[in-house]
């Protein structure tokens, strides 16, 4: 009998050893699928931060060049306006000067008159 006992509990412990390799493979196996998850999460979250990317800098491109044009536009005309008074200043410069001299050196000082 004891030597049924003992194949008995032989057999128990090839079981069991044979139940841990199954559990250790499991084990294995599903560190691996959470490894290959989390890889490749990461790949798609750098694909999608890439594809953002891009969008946003084509949306800045579309709308920043619409500031340039402005800004362009704007310094056009301020250059214009800026010529013009210039042009206007070097025309007519002497003559507003001696209208200044004029009125310093001819001054008619009238008291205010009370209505």
């Amino acid at each position: 009998m004891s030597a049924q006992n003992s194949a008995g509990i032989q057999t128990l412990l090839d079981a069991e050893r044979e139940a841990q390799k199954i559990v250790q493979q499991a084990r294995e196996y599903r560190t691996k699928r959470v490894k290959d998850a989390r890889s490749e999460a990461q790949k798609e979250i750098e694909e999608y931060k890439k594809e953002k990317e891009t969008e946003y800098q084509k949306f800045e491109k579309e709308h920043s060049s619409g500031n340039k044009k402005a800004e362009d536009d704007a310094r056009k005309d301020t250059d214009a306006k800026v010529k013009e008074v210039e042009d206007l200043g070097s025309k007519s410069g002497s003559k507003v000067v001696e209208q200044l001299i004029n009125a310093v050196t001819n001054a008619d000082p009238k008291p205010p008159r009370k209505d």
